[in-house]
């Protein structure tokens, strides 16, 4: 399992014609923390859960993973669409997906699949983790970039949607906080990890999953 990793100490990062900053935490979770998550106008409001299910439902399950982490990917191509067959869509958990950023890739992909919204960002976070070493390619960031625009456009999304999220400073500041103050009162240092039922476990396949689920659902 990876470590979470600092996002890139200290970069402007540019994207088309816009800009936002990320720099270096100190504390115990790498990334922007709380305090250089500020506008002029104070804190920063955290960019909301993405989740699937019913919220009623009498489990919910957190996910941490990266856009960016093979490990996620192939979470998300093992177990995620037989947990969503089988407990999602049967009401039996509630499902919250929270983004980790190891690096800007990772950010400008969950920028990407929040401009679709919230109906389409688990269509568009699926498009992602499928192609993952496809987007990535050779690790241009321009590269990157208008692979992650292509995929927007597939959601349905033109130029100046995605660029509009893209050159988003707010957005980004938004994600990166959400993040940083998830990840630490979680304790939160690898993708993918999952809070079940307010107990953290690590990676695991569908039979492991399924059994624990299983067991609380008895109880």
């Amino acid at each position: 399992m990876p470590r979470i990793l600092p996002l890139i100490l200290g970069a402007l990062l540019l994207i088309g014609g816009g800009a936002y900053y990320m720099s270096q935490n100190n504390g115990s979770i790498p990334g922007v923390s709380i305090a250089e998550a500020q506008t002029a106008d104070g804190e920063v409001e955290l960019a909301p859960d993405m989740s699937l299910g019913d919220p009623d439902a009498p489990i919910t399950v957190i996910e941490y993973a990266s856009f960016t982490c093979p490990h996620c990917a192939n979470f998300h191509a093992s177990v995620f669409q037989q947990l969503k067959e089988n407990y999602i869509d049967t009401g039996k958990i509630h499902f919250i997906n929270r983004e980790v950023y190891f690096d800007r890739f990772g950010l400008w992909a969950g920028m990407v699949a929040r401009c679709g919204g919230e109906m389409r960002y688990f269509g568009i976070s699926d498009m992602i983790y499928t192609t993952q070493k496809d987007w990535i390619g050779s690790g241009e960031p321009q590269e990157v970039l208008e692979n992650l625009r292509k995929m927007g456009r597939l959601a349905g999304m033109n130029d100046d949607q995605l660029n509009a999220c893209l050159e988003d400073e707010s957005l980004a500041q938004s994600m990166v906080a959400a993040y940083q103050q998830n990840a630490e009162a979680d304790g939160i240092n690898g993708t993918p990890s999952f809070i079940i039922d307010g107990e953290k476990y690590s990676n695991m396949n569908y039979e492991d999953f399924a059994a624990i689920l299983d067991e609380k659902l008895s109880n």
